[in-house]
């Protein structure tokens, strides 16, 4: 689990191929990696990866094909730059909200513009997840956790409002209409689908185990 806090800004040293996958070597800029150890998650913009080799300034991690293929990593060439955050602890300020590392979907930035000494950000979402997105709720962008500013009704797309610290802590001051960015929705929107998913479930096999044949008969249903 992580925070959606960014630590570090980071960069791709290697993109090594193996077997239709890749192993990626990340450079940690100034991410603390004292008490990093094999196995441990980093989020990579917003993807949770785990460190299967570490130095005093880099890791590397595998990413499969099904990562590749559904986030922006597979987009990512050497001297990338990328946003990273470690594993969240009992000890660490939940500044932010509570996001898994697992990216729901890719969305596209339509456009920016100035707002005040902020940037404004309208990003386009995937069809099938924008009912999870609301206003003044939480998203995950590239693993900076945000505040939705306004959805619009008649799209699937969303605004978002960047400070300048975000800005230049992260990544996102780079974002240009048709940057391809991750996208992570609120947990809990997911588990409160889920929750009434099975509680409709549940409602339909009673009603199933209460068909009875004397109840056909009473209702005209046999003879």
């Amino acid at each position: 689990m992580f925070t959606g806090i960014i630590q570090s800004i980071g960069s791709i040293t290697e993109l090594q191929p193996k077997g239709g996958d890749i192993a990626l070597v990340v450079n940690t800029g100034k991410l603390v990696m004292c008490d990093v150890e094999l196995g441990d998650s980093i989020a990579v913009n917003g993807v949770c990866l785990t460190a299967i080799a570490l130095s005093d300034q880099s890791f590397t991690a595998d990413v499969s094909i099904e990562t590749l293929s559904l986030t922006s990593l597979g987009g990512l060439s050497k001297g990338s730059r990328v946003n990273l955050e470690k594993a969240l602890t009992l000890q660490t300020r939940l500044g932010g909200h509570m996001v898994s590392g697992h990216v729901d979907g890719l969305g596209t930035v339509e456009s920016r513009h100035n707002d005040g000494r902020s940037e404004r950000f309208v990003i386009n979402a995937p069809s099938g997840i924008a009912k999870y997105i609301a206003e003044k709720g939480s998203i995950t962008i590239d693993g900076v956790s945000l505040t939705v500013n306004k959805i619009n009704l008649s799209s699937a797309s969303f605004e978002i409002n960047i400070v300048p610290h975000t800005l230049k802590e992260t990544i996102m001051d780079s974002y240009q209409a048709g940057t391809k960015v991750n996208l992570e929705v609120d947990l809990i929107a997911r588990y409160l689908e889920r929750l009434l998913q099975g509680e409709a479930l549940a409602g339909s096999e009673i009603a199933a185990n209460n068909i009875t044949e004397s109840f056909l008969a009473e209702n005209g249903f046999t003879k």
